[in-house]
């Protein structure tokens, strides 16, 4: 099988099987993006493979929601011979077309909703990166088959004639996961996805983003709640200053000591059916 263009300049073209390696989901290389005259990303490196699952883990401050905002095309890094930015294989973007191939999950999008709109033309409206359906949207029979299976696929199926206002909030979380799901993308990108839910609302999501990334869809959580990481993610890269400090198996990171340096404070890291927790 021949690469796509696309892909030259990766390391090697064969995964440890020989089998011809897949273009990373992301690649970036030596990014720097300053906002308000400081670096908020400071050479950051990080490279995504295909099916792979991997947390992002920073306190406030370190960068996490601008590398979500350059991963959706909303900021730039600073170019350079050295600088590589791709997503999916490519450095050039329709943004409409990116996010089909790669599902922002965001508190914020909640906030932008058309609370009036169901749940079912959320999830619809996903294909059009837009708060709800519009007349001027032209809905195919394969974009409701798709909106319908990733319902379905988060246990929402009955929520879809409802109202978004008429939702709880993890009913609301689950939607727009649907949401970002429904274009069959390569992978999603969570950003902190059980903040405000309660006890039981925060389970349900851990257990839809298990079971997406059991089916195969690749998962990068973008947070600083560990309970957030599930089982299935098994790398973590710790963000500080704009830059990765650590990146390994979530083992090998996820320790007392290194997460008292990131966080300014003494902890202790409790492991428990596959969950980590700090105290």
């Amino acid at each position: 099988m021949r690469l796509p263009p696309e892909a030259a300049g990766d390391s090697s073209p064969f995964d440890e099987r020989g089998a011809v390696a897949e273009i990373p989901l992301l690649e970036l290389q030596h990014v720097t993006v300053v906002r308000g005259g400081r670096n908020v990303l400071d050479d950051f490196s990080l490279v995504v493979r295909h099916r792979e699952h991997v947390a992002i883990v920073g306190p406030n401050g370190a960068g996490k929601s601008t590398l979500l905002k350059l991963l959706s095309r909303e900021l730039y890094p600073v170019p350079s011979p050295a600088t590589v930015c791709r997503i999916l294989g490519k450095d050039r973007w329709n943004v409409f077309a990116l996010r089909a191939g790669l599902g922002i999950v965001s508190n914020d999008i909640a906030a932008w909703l058309d609370g009036n709109a169901t749940a079912g033309d959320v999830v619809l409206s996903g294909f059009f990166s837009s708060a709800s359906l519009e007349t001027h949207h032209t809905v195919t029979a394969a974009m409701r088959d798709g909106a319908a299976n990733a319902m379905a696929r988060l246990g929402i199926e009955r929520l879809a004639r409802r109202s978004i206002g008429s939702l709880s909030s993890g009913e609301l979380r689950r939607t727009t996961i649907a949401r970002a799901l429904a274009t069959s993308p390569r992978a999603l990108v969570f950003d902190e996805p059980t903040t405000s839910l309660d006890i039981g609302a925060r389970r349900e999501v851990r257990d839809a983003m298990r079971d997406l990334a059991r089916g195969g869809v690749s998962i990068v959580l973008v947070t600083h709640l560990l309970e957030e990481i599930v089982p299935e993610i098994e790398r973590v890269v710790l963000l500080a200053g704009g830059r990765a400090i650590a990146d390994g198996l979530k083992s090998d990171v996820l320790t007392a000591e290194r997460l008292s340096a990131l966080f300014g404070v003494p902890v202790d890291v409790d492991v428990r059916d596959g969950y980590y927790d700090v105290r």
